[in-house]
């Protein structure tokens, strides 16, 4: 709250850019956590943005009308707002840009995020993702992989996991040993494993080359890799940077495999550009979004010269190759980058959603996420900019990723369980620090910030909500959600991603995604459903009643013909029945018939249908059957017998 110079601005107007005299007036609010923007309006609309997740904050000179603040979000929100006045507009920019620029994790969000759950909820949410139980899942052979005590305490690699899988013909030793080539430790292990094919994804750093160095323990490492898939007498590995950056790293002692030291193996260059590319080229498409009215030849310009789509297409040639590698040549691959952190990530899990359907699920997509970028140590609060720190350490690697599966979406619309907005529900909740999934760079991080103890986890929010994310095309019994995904790679085959990056304006509503539309439409039809069973169950109650009132009638009729003729003692004078005034409420001793007929013509005194339901004390339920008036009614109700009463 120290942060805050004025908490509270009145007469400020939203601008819509697209038609800058379309405004609102309202009252900004600044608190330690959001700004809120409340309409002077009957309605009192209320805008909140999250302090962590706006990027930067930028002040126009001042006009006429007030001093202009831009507020530009990581989720790609634009907010326009005009402050009557300059003091209170550089006081509200002064605020928020300490506010949206904290210096320790004890200031982030999510250690003030309360949702009021117990502590033993907050624990079981934190063990919604079980990734012992993920690679049970993928079927490991146990006389082939095994966990390593190795890593236990971080005491190899400090990056890594604490369990980690490995080749079980690989010793202590050569373990060890591989740690101590490879760049921060970072040795090869088990990412994925396909049980069809024994083919198995593994994920390192760079060795430690340089121009002639080599290990022997990290060339049995490799080779154990190898041995691990009975299938192949060889195995890949994928370099995913461009040649000329590994050769570049020679000179800093770090480098790539030397295939004349590396027995059985086959070296792969895939060519994704480096974080400072990424975020550049990102930036350059943010700056197409930002054009007042682009023409057509502008914004094609813009975007051909951002070159973002050039690069999520070397991501996903990266994934499409490791995923015929395993899949269709049953061969193992190692895959690094230079710290295998970023664009190692990218490529094992676009491969994993190639390969696996389980991917390709609500909870699948968050179990990867959890196991190759979360628990793998992708840098997440240096590369989404979580505290004030170095700016060359930002980079949308994972946006390259998410927009990777929405690339994947559209080719395959019927494969994937969820909806694009659950990709941007992902994305916003990664740079949003409300939850402490995404915070820090390692797991040994999160732990020494005790963050299952004080904040919340994201997974069981997502899963509870997961009909709001649901793919309305998704068919598990669909072609598409079945085997391995294969893609097409060629330029025309990627499209702009209009859902992520084409919400700049606050006031234009968005149009709505066919997605949504047919989840509207299925909405509306369940409730029919459920209309139409409701209305069904009435129906066969009230058959059901009618049925098992003819039913007491025939039994009662029966009875009565079996029951024997009673005496003239018994029955007494005629005229006990036949001559009594009607208002006289006396039980006659026999029960008539309950279908009353009209009376007969000929006046038959031994016709009983001529006795009146009055006369005989039995209610007269004619009138409630199918041909004779209300099916809704219930025959045995209050209202009923006070009637005939």
């Amino acid at each position: 709250m120290e942060h805050i110079r004025t908490p509270k601005v009145e007469n400020v107007r939203m601008i819509d850019r697209l038609t800058p005299r379309k405004s609102t007036v309202g009252t900004l609010y600044l608190s330690s956590t959001h700004t809120i923007f409340v309409e002077n309006s009957e309605a009192h609309k209320e805008t909140w943005v999250l302090h962590s997740l706006v990027y930067n904050v930028e002040r126009l000179p001042t006009n006429s009308s007030g001093s202009p603040l831009i507020i530009r979000c990581k989720n790609f929100h634009v907010y326009r707002l005009l402050i009557p006045q300059e003091k209170d507009c550089l006081d509200v920019l002064a605020s928020l840009t300490q506010l949206s620029c904290p210096e320790r994790y004890g200031e982030l969000f999510c250690f003030s995020f309360n949702p009021n759950l117990d502590k033993e909820l907050r624990e079981k949410a934190w063990g919604f993702i079980n990734l012992k139980a993920e690679f049970s899942r993928m079927g490991i052979p146990c006389n082939l992989w095994h966990v390593t005590a190795a890593n236990h305490e971080y005491r190899l690699c400090d990056t890594y996991p604490s369990e980690l899988f490995v080749p079980k013909s690989a010793s202590p030793a050569v373990i060890v040993g591989s740690a101590k080539f490879r760049s921060r430790g970072r040795l090869p292990v088990l990412s994925y494993f396909h049980r069809d094919t024994s083919a198995s994804i593994c994920r390192s750093s760079q060795p430690l080359t340089g121009f002639s160095a080599r290990s022997s323990d990290d060339e049995q490492m490799l080779q154990a890799i190898m041995k691990s898939n009975p299938v192949s007498e060889f195995m890949y590995v994928v370099d995913t940077r461009p040649k000329l950056n590994a050769m570049a790293n020679r000179a800093a002692g770090k480098g790539y495999e030397n295939e004349d030291h590396y027995t059985n193996i086959k070296l792969q260059f895939i060519g994704i550009e480096n974080i400072h590319v990424m975020r550049n080229s990102q930036q350059k498409l943010i700056d197409v979004g930002e054009l007042a009215a682009p023409s057509m030849s502008d914004f094609l310009w813009g975007l051909e010269n951002s070159g973002w789509l050039k690069h999520i297409k070397a991501v996903l040639d990266a994934g499409v190759f490791i995923a015929k590698a395993v899949a269709e040549d049953g061969v193992s691959v190692l895959v690094h980058c230079s710290d295998g952190w970023d664009r190692t990530a990218q490529a094992c899990s676009v491969a994993s959603v190639l390969l696996d359907p389980y991917y390709r699920t609500i909870k699948g997509l968050m179990v990867l996420i959890e196991k190759d970028w979360v628990s793998f140590g992708h840098k997440f609060s240096h590369r989404y900019a979580h505290l004030d720190g170095d700016p060359k350490e930002v980079s949308p690697v994972m946006d390259q990723f998410l927009e990777c599966v929405w690339q994947l979406m559209q080719q395959f619309p019927c494969a994937f369980e969820f909806s694009e907005r659950f990709l941007i529900q992902l994305h916003t909740h990664i740079y949003s620090c409300q939850h402490g999934n995404f915070i820090g760079n390692c797991q040994k991080e999160r732990r020494d910030l005790r963050l299952q103890e004080r904040t919340h986890s994201l997974w069981p929010h997502l899963w509870e909500n997961r009909a709001e994310y649901t793919n309305p095309l998704y068919r598990t019994d669909h072609s598409q959600t079945q085997g391995v995904l294969k893609p097409l790679t060629t330029a025309y085959c990627f499209k702009f991603w209009k859902g992520m990056y084409g919400r700049a304006e606050k006031s234009v509503a968005s149009h709505q995604s066919p997605a949504d539309c047919l989840n509207a439409v299925r909405e509306e039809s369940q409730q029919l459903e459920e209309e139409l069973s409701s209305h069904q169950e009435r129906l066969a109650q009230l058959k059901e009643r009618k049925t098992s009132g003819e039913r007491k009638k025939t039994n009662k009729l029966s009875e009565r013909v079996r029951r024997p003729i009673p005496t003239e003692s018994e029955l007494g004078s005629p005229l006990d029945y036949f001559t009594a005034p009607r208002s006289e409420k006396s039980t006659p001793s026999f029960t008539l018939p309950l279908q009353l007929a009209a009376p007969h013509k000929n006046g038959d005194p031994d016709d009983l249908s001529t006795c009146s339901d009055f006369e005989s004390g039995v209610a007269d339920l004619s009138s409630y059957s199918s041909s004779g008036g209300d099916d809704t009614k219930d025959p045995d109700s209050d209202e009923v017998v006070k009637a005939n009463a």
